[in-house]
């Protein structure tokens, strides 16, 4: 989806400050928003189509997803919260009817990184996910998140 509805660009501006600064609908902001996080989809060209300013459509972008960030880390328990490790816990869960041995035993890995870009893993080996743990642990640290 490489181009936007018209009816979304015509809704985007709902109005003018007395500085001449544009107001911006939420809704037609949201969805301008969702198709830039499309595959394949060039920022700039969308920002030109909706008559925007590129940087603009970028800070929309970093907001929303700050904002979705924030929502998810409301969902995590608290002791989670209170870390400021750039690692993530992982649970392995077995079935309590019968005991598993480590080779039997699966997980499922899903990370969705700052950029956008989600991982996700189902029924690998735990020696099959070191190679993928390595090298999500090796990626830059972003916002305030240090090592």
């Amino acid at each position: 989806m490489s181009e936007i509805d018209a009816e979304v660009v015509r809704r985007l501006v709902t109005g003018r400050k007395n500085d001449g600064r544009a107001v911006y609908d939420p809704q037609a902001k949201a969805e301008v928003v969702r198709a830039c996080l499309q595959p394949d989809v060039s920022v700039a060209r969308m920002a030109l189509q909706c008559g925007i300013n590129a940087n603009l459509l970028r800070r929309w972008i970093t907001q929303s997803m700050g904002s979705d960030l924030k929502a998810s880390r409301a969902n995590l328990p608290t002791v989670a919260m209170a870390s400021t490790s750039a690692f993530v816990p992982l649970r392995l869960a077995a079935p309590e009817a019968s005991p598993v041995t480590a080779a039997e035993v699966k997980t499922r890995l899903h990370a969705r990184l700052p950029n956008g870009v989600e991982i996700d893993l189902s029924d690998a080996d735990p020696g099959g996910l070191l190679p993928v743990l390595e090298l999500l642990g090796r990626l830059p640290c972003s916002g305030s998140t240090t090592r």
